[in-house]
């Protein structure tokens, strides 16, 4: 059997300010990353990538701003994933308000892995402003892949998880021009551009470069801001960081806010 007919299959359903989902499939095992919007829209998204929320066995959660979490208790309570958080994360979403997460909940330190069916995921550490803030490396026989949004800047842990991953979805949250000279309050500039805010476009070329040169071959670009940036933008700023010729070939998309975007 040849490896392209073992890759996984990989949507954004959400990515964005509003909220954010990724679904991931490899063989019988689905699995999503974050549940960040209600469990209809979640419900929807699925059913027209062809999947559902019934097929879904494990939810793993990057931190607990609500944006990544707003449709877990709603999903728990009519639904049976397991629902993987860092204790440090869990101290926030999970209280007496939210009595079926807590149910389905597995509490694990900051840096875990775990394995689901064919798919072992390990979680490392991001810059972000929140209790705790993960991403994840997926690994399959034939495939890894990299999931890293919610990153203040590209910190050596977040480099180094990252290198020699196959496909990355990675954050292109802004344009720094765009913010500066948005309507944003300065308060929220600083936190945006602060090293626990969100990765720039340009940062976001940085990595992505660095990690082309060292073996990955596709990216979708994700949580991009719907103020502070635009899809065309974004794109062109990492296109530009590919465009050595050493690295023709290399898959690059933009995921939507709102529809489901695949990668593979």
């Amino acid at each position: 059997m040849s490896e392209k007919t073992n890759l996984p299959t990989i949507y954004t359903l959400f990515s964005g300010s509003k909220g954010n989902c990724a679904y991931i499939k490899y063989g019988d095992t689905e699995i999503l990353i974050d549940a960040g919007m209600g469990v209809r829209s979640i419900g929807c998204a699925l059913k027209s990538v062809g999947s559902s929320l019934e097929n879904i066995s494990d939810i793993f959660i990057t931190h607990d701003h609500s944006d990544h979490t707003r449709g877990l208790e709603a999903i728990c309570s009519k639904f049976s994933p397991r629902v993987h958080i860092t204790a440090r994360s869990a101290e926030v979403i999970i209280n007496s308000q939210t009595p079926n997460l807590r149910e389905k909940a597995c509490i694990h330190p900051t840096e875990y892995t775990e394995k689901v069916g064919d798919i072992e995921i390990s979680s490392f550490q991001t810059p972000h402003d929140s209790k705790a803030s993960v991403g994840y490396i997926l690994k399959m026989p034939y495939h890894t892949v990299g999931y890293a949004t919610d990153i203040g800047y590209i910190s050596d842990t977040v480099r180094e998880a990252l290198t020699g991953v196959d496909s990355v979805i990675l954050e292109a949250n802004h344009d720094v021009d765009m913010l500066l000279d948005g309507n944003y309050p300065e308060f929220l500039k600083e936190r945006i551009l602060s090293k626990k805010g969100h990765l720039s476009n340009d940062s976001a070329a940085e990595l992505a470069s660095y990690l082309a040169e060292n073996g990955t071959k596709s990216f979708l670009l994700a949580h991009l801001s719907e103020q502070n940036n635009d899809p065309e933008i974004a794109f062109g700023a990492v296109y530009c960081a590919l465009s050595n010729p050493a690295l023709r070939g290399i898959i690059l998309k933009v995921a939507e806010p709102s529809v489901p975007t695949r990668l593979l």
